[in-house]
């Protein structure tokens, strides 16, 4: 199984990804550790990617849940994955994945955003995230969370809801 967090930016995506590898004992890769420094460096001008941009990006994600697919194991991506196009690109020729929502409030993601100095990514390029989010639902099978609950209590969500959506179960 492979299960891709994805928000905007500041939606909390890595570290609720990284703890939910650790619950699970799965593979983990952050998403952010696979753009190219050009890429970063747009960004952190406040520049929004292009499409284009993020292809090699995308592409790099998909490599990476090709692999787990193939060894086989489970793993835990953490990528903003905004659009629908975006999603089908990671998730090309992949079995069994599932996509976790963090859809925080507004204002929790500016103040996220604004408590993470030296993060390429700065609050300026809210809006751009915001704009470019196409809603996940119905693609694939999707848990919308809001990104503000405890921890522990979205973790126990998210197990809950793979256990309850696991064809092995049906």
């Amino acid at each position: 199984m492979i299960v891709i967090v994805m928000g905007v930016s500041g939606s909390g995506k890595s570290y609720l990804a990284s703890k939910l590898a650790e619950a699970t004992g799965w593979s983990f890769a952050e998403g952010d550790d696979y753009h190219s420094e050009s890429n970063k460096a747009l960004m952190a001008a406040g520049i929004p990617l292009t499409d284009a941009e993020r292809i090699p990006w995308l592409d790099a994600l998909h490599e990476v849940l090709l692999r787990w697919q193939q060894e086989p194991r489970s793993g835990i991506l953490a990528c903003s994955a905004l659009k629908a196009a975006y999603r089908e690109r990671l998730t090309a020729n992949l079995a069994d994945v599932r996509f976790v929502w963090l859809d925080p409030p507004r204002r929790v993601l500016e103040e996220r955003m604004r408590s993470r100095p030296g993060h390429f990514m700065p609050p300026a390029l809210l809006d751009s995230q915001l704009a470019t989010l196409e809603n996940p639902t119905g693609q694939a099978p999707t848990l919308r969370l809001d990104g503000s609950e405890p921890i522990d209590q979205a973790i126990q969500t998210i197990l809950e809801w793979l256990d309850s959506t696991d064809p092995a179960n049906d």
